[in-house]
């Protein structure tokens, strides 16, 4: 088995392992997340897309999240072949939060354990999801609420563009 089969392999089990619960997410002990700078954004596949999250309607981001699903398919969920990377900024951060307590969307009914399983499996398939660091500033966010798999970027449209500069093509679901 090479590499390829194994991470094919790897992400259809993980795809059916139980979902961990909130309070199981929340109470776990994780280390400080990532941090990315501009000028580290490479990628080693043929080809890249980068999509873009900035919007606040959750049956967009699910239909988002249905495409990543699809591209990658047409690629055979092949990492060498197609590298996708998510960018979140500004409306779009509140789908990779834990727990919207004390944020401006603490009154939205936002389905935080879908959004959990559904970016946590495009993981399996090296989908990166990067947010901006200027919104968790300006919003006020805690780090420590954001998806473990999430890495923080200086600024979400300056990726968004240095991505594009580097080949990724830019794809924003209407």
């Amino acid at each position: 088995m090479d590499r390829r089969d194994f991470l094919k392999l790897s992400g259809v089990l993980l795809t059916y392992l139980p979902f961990l619960s909130k309070e199981a997410i929340a109470s776990e002990k994780k280390p400080a997340l990532e941090r990315v700078k501009l000028s580290e954004l490479e990628f080693d596949a043929e080809k890249g897309a980068v999509y873009h999250c900035d919007f606040p309607e959750e049956d967009r981001f699910h239909m988002m999240l249905t495409n990543i699903r699809n591209h990658l398919s047409a690629y055979d969920f092949d990492p060498f072949q197609i590298k996708i990377i998510v960018v979140a900024n500004g409306e779009g951060l509140k789908f990779f939060l834990k727990d919207h307590k004390g944020t401006k969307w603490e009154k939205e009914k936002v389905d935080v354990k879908r959004a959990y399983e559904r970016t946590s499996s495009l993981t399996n398939y090296d989908v990166e999801f990067y947010v901006c660091q200027i919104t968790i500033r300006g919003m006020k966010l805690k780090e420590e609420n954001l998806f473990e798999f999430v890495k923080v970027v200086p600024s979400g449209v300056a990726t968004v563009s240095e991505l594009q500069y580097k080949g990724f093509a830019y794809i924003k679901v209407m």
